[in-house]
């Protein structure tokens, strides 16, 4: 029956693959932060697939017709083999001191008998394995010997914590000021001699961690690209839940269709950590044609660094034959940061029983040339495999078969949570195993690529209403990264959490200044979601745990919630935030009950903005990259929105005179607001501070929530203003750099009074992201003079995009 259903979704999958569309990188497999996969290629085939991170986690995909094999996903990951490996490896030994050695320590003829010798790799960190290191600086010294290698294709493979130099027989191969959390693979120049090689390191240990591993290694070849055709490319369409691509093969046509089914309004689909990879078959030619279908993916899916060993098992479970790959160590929520893989719980590749697949795990190489061949292959390694499923489809003519796979994550423990680890939110039922999760996920199919088909046409026509074409293409790419940017959970007190990552930000969980942007998407699709991002930071408060009269930043570091990690608090801004956002949701929902719940609170906050918040002191507000500024005049728009917003609210509860009492402030502040910040043609950037001037784009809140406390000519003056400080990548930030933020630049534009001024901040965004060449999950911090990514990615933050539909549906 399944095998019917599946059918009959056939035209669904990948009927709107109609054009080449551009994305700096296109969202393959998105859940949460841990479990994300994408193709930082237009050309599916043109590079590994990766985590968001960068770090490599490779999905692969063959399609054999008559014979030919055709790959259409993925690119054969570079293998390299140690001369001289890291400890990740094979154990080794330097010598080394933390005392400053003479000046040709580095040379090959240098006397180190005095030093010491330890094992790799060297950290702050005992568990590590290694040699336990805490000074200030270090100095090391490796000999190995190399054999009859060439000078070609050598690297520096290397992972250090903090500022570092390396030398090779004397010469300077790498210097780096900062850290890294991964291995990186550096190309060096250096002649290396048959004996005798000197690999020698200076390292400073700034601040906080320290590390140290390297070693020297080579390009092995690609065993397997031999015998494989690449298919030709012919299309790629990216919609809300799904990304598929076109491609000829041959004699038959391809449509490989990615779904993270991501709908908002079933909370169990949207925590079940299963996406689908769909192959859809026809001949080209209406001959029929044989045709066999392959899907790997590496375990480094389930890997923090590729060095860390493996188990791997093989199984039948319900309608489902399945491959499985964790870490051996299993260090479940031992780590936090953020440049990050998760490296506990498994991984799953599951394809259907009847359809006979043929499954096995083995080297990268070897699973794939092993399907050119037509046979299996193993292996005894326990690092960077491949688990692999072949099915043939058999003969295919003008009628199309589809296959699909099912790629999976059960992290076990998904969060910690003030002290106590949470399970993610489809665990809330006990029966539930991701065995059973697989199973659902498999039988609901046909129904689950219907439903998302119909909410991917209704996100797309309602964002073309709101916006236009161009505006709807910027939502589409945006919708799953901003929703896989966070984690959802259930809170020790029954509440719904949906914490979120600062990716590539600082790693933070649950930001204040994260949900605010995002909140646009949420608010239209699901409101509880929003109450999820701010729940935590409620609890932060009530339970006296934080005890400020002003909200927090951060719940921590990600993925232990366990109180605040950022070193400076932000008051006017995440008080503001959370004022405001309480009173969106008083707006989508129609009533005030989640306000009522924590009256208390938000009036502490609501107090703490009337007295500090319309001309604010010297802080950080959310662009805290940009540093420190006193008289923020775009802060004191968020601090009187946040007033307005609580008297919005109080209204709503009936507390009449409360309400009448921070109306008319927020009012009077907004009065006195207009003549401290004008600068003639439009507003300044700090108060009184002439020939400056910065995006307002708190005052959003304004038109989209009818607070009605600036007249319609301060957003005229304004926006007009801005469409005067266009660069070809967007509107700047403010007057004191060249770059922006593009989530902010969507609410900006929301001020325009009519389409073509609207389209005119959309157009230079959408240069922007089908022109970047920084080759990344969507960034939202770009260089308006050049396209390129300034900081962060992946962030979800994107879902401020939703403004304009979000105005849209407030404001019909």
């Amino acid at each position: 029956m399944v095998r019917k259903l599946a059918i009959l979704a056939l035209l669904a999958i990948g009927s709107g693959a109609v054009a080449q569309q551009k994305a700096p990188a296109y969202p393959l497999i998105t859940h949460d932060p841990y479990f994300s996969i994408w193709s930082a290629t237009d050309d599916l085939t043109a590079s590994a697939t990766k985590h968001w991170t960068g770090a490599s986690q490779s999905l692969t995909g063959l399609v054999k017709v008559d014979g030919v094999t055709y790959r259409i996903l993925g690119q054969q990951e570079q293998s390299y083999t140690g001369i001289a490996p890291t400890s990740e490896e094979q154990a080794y030994t330097v010598k080394y001191t933390e005392s400053a050695p003479g000046a040709d320590w580095m040379q090959a003829s240098f006397d180190d008998k005095a030093w010491k010798t330890g094992k790799a790799p060297f950290s702050d960190n005992e568990s590590a394995g290694g040699t336990h290191w805490t000074s200030r600086e270090l100095w090391t010294r490796r000999v190995f010997d190399a054999g009859d290698v060439s000078a070609t294709d050598l690297f520096l493979k290397i992972s250090h914590d903090d500022n570092i130099k390396v030398y090779l027989n004397g010469e300077e191969i790498y210097a780096h000021e900062g850290w890294l959390n991964q291995y990186i693979y550096r190309p060096i120049k250096s002649k290396l001699k048959k004996k005798g090689n000197v690999l020698a390191i200076q390292i400073l240990n700034t601040a906080g961690g320290a590390f140290l591993d390297a070693g020297i290694s080579r390009l092995a070849p690609a065993p397997g690209n031999k015998g494989i055709e690449t298919a030709v490319q012919t299309a790629v369409n990216i919609n809300a839940t799904q990304t598929s691509y076109n491609f000829t093969c041959g004699k038959a046509d391809v449509t490989l269709t990615f779904t993270s089914p991501l709908l908002m309004d079933d909370l169990m689909l949207i925590s079940r950590p299963v996406s689908y990879i769909s192959y859809k078959v026809v001949s080209n030619d209406n001959a029929p044609h044989q045709v066999q279908v392959y899907f790997g993916a590496s375990t480094n899916v389930s890997v923090n660094t590729p060095g860390q060993p493996v188990v791997t098992s093989k199984y039948t479970n319900g309608q489902l034959s399945i491959l499985k790959a964790g870490t051996k160590e299993q260090p479940v929520l031992q780590k936090k940061g953020d440049d990050l893989r998760i490296d506990w719980g498994y991984m799953y590749v599951a394809a259907p029983t009847a359809a006979h697949p043929i499954q096995y795990i083995s080297t990268p190489g070897d699973a794939m040339a092993a399907f050119a061949s037509g046979t299996t292959a193993s292996t005894k390694k326990d690092k960077a495999l491949v688990l692999s499923t072949a099915v043939n489809l058999g003969a295919v003519a003008a009628t199309p078969k589809e296959q699909v796979f099912l790629l999976g994550y059960d992290d076990l423990f998904a969060l910690q949570y003030f002290q106590t680890n949470l399970k993610a939110w489809w665990k809330n039922d006990a029966t539930q195993t991701i065995d059973k999760q697989l199973n659902t996920a498999y039988t609901d199919y046909a129904s689950i690529i219907d439903r998302c088909t119909k909410f991917n046409q209704q996100l797309h026509d309602d964002a073309v209403k709101a916006g236009g074409d161009e505006y709807a293409k910027l939502c589409e790419l945006a919708y799953r990264q901003a929703v896989s940017g966070h984690k959802l959970v259930k809170s020790p007190q029954g509440e719904i959490l949906f914490l979120s990552k600062e990716n590539f930000s600082n790693g933070c969980i649950n930001t204040v200044d994260i949900t605010y942007p995002s909140a646009p998407l949420f608010l239209i699709y699901n409101p509880d979601l929003l109450k999820g991002m701010m729940n935590g930071i409620f609890y932060f408060s009530e339970s006296g745990k934080f005890k400020e009269p002003y909200a927090a930043h951060d719940l921590g570091t990600y993925p232990l919630a366990n109180g605040q990690a950022y070193g400076e608090g932000m008051p006017v801004e995440e008080s503001g935030n959370m004022l405001i956002l309480a009173g969106a949701i008083t707006r989508s929902e129609g009533n005030a009950d989640y306000a009522k719940k924590h009256w208390q609170t938000l009036t502490t906050w609501a107090e703490y903005l009337q007295r500090e918040g319309f001309d604010p002191a010297n802080q950080l507000c959310t662009d805290d990259f940009a540093g420190h500024l006193a008289r923020n005049t775009n802060l004191s728009l968020k601090a009187i929105a946040g007033i307005r917003a609580y008297a919005m609210m109080a209204r709503q509860l009936g507390y009449n005179d409360i309400a009448d009492k921070y109306e008319k402030s927020a009012k009077e502040m907004a009065a006195n607001w207009v003549k401290l910040a004008d600068d003639g043609d439009h507003f300044s950037l700090a108060f009184e501070s002439k020939n400056t001037w910065s995006q307002k784009y708190n005052m959003v809140w304004d038109k989209v929530l009818h607070f009605d406390l600036f007249p319609a000519s301060v957003y005229k003056k304004e926006t007009n203003f801005y469409l005067t400080k266009q660069q070809q990548y967007g509107l700047p930030l403010d007057s004191r750099k060249t770059y922006t933020k593009s989530d902010w630049i969507m609410w900006t534009a929301v001020l325009t009074d009519n389409a073509k001024d609207f389209n005119a901040f959309v157009a230079p965004l959408t240069t922007y992201v089908t022109g970047t060449t920084t080759r990344v999950p969507l960034s939202d911090w770009h260089e308006t003079t050049n396209g390129k990514m300034v900081g962060f990615q992946a962030r979800s933050v994107v879902g401020g995009y939703f403004m304009k539909m979000l105005d849209a549906k407030f404001n019909p």
